[in-house]
């Protein structure tokens, strides 16, 4: 197993209507999705090819973190 795991993020790009990810831990990684699950599963392919297209030590299973974030608003009634 790969050591410690890599870490994504993911951040809400609200004007897209998409998830964005991006990882300092894998050179070239930028991708999007429509929702987690699907970015997620993009992410199983990409982030073994990335590693492998970098030349880059590890082993057969490659752990991610995946750090979402996104930015919402609630309405206060009693204003």
């Amino acid at each position: 197993m790969y050591g410690k795991p890599l870490f994504v993020h993911a951040e809400w790009d609200e004007a897209a209507r998409v998830w964005v990810a991006t990882s300092d831990d894998v050179p070239g990684l930028a991708t999007e999705g429509d929702n987690l699950e699907g970015l997620i599963e993009k992410l199983k392919v990409m982030i073994p090819e990335l590693l492998d297209a970098n030349n880059a030590k590890g082993e057969s299973e490659v752990p991610f973190e995946l750090l979402t974030r996104r930015f919402e608003i609630a309405q206060r009634t009693n204003c």
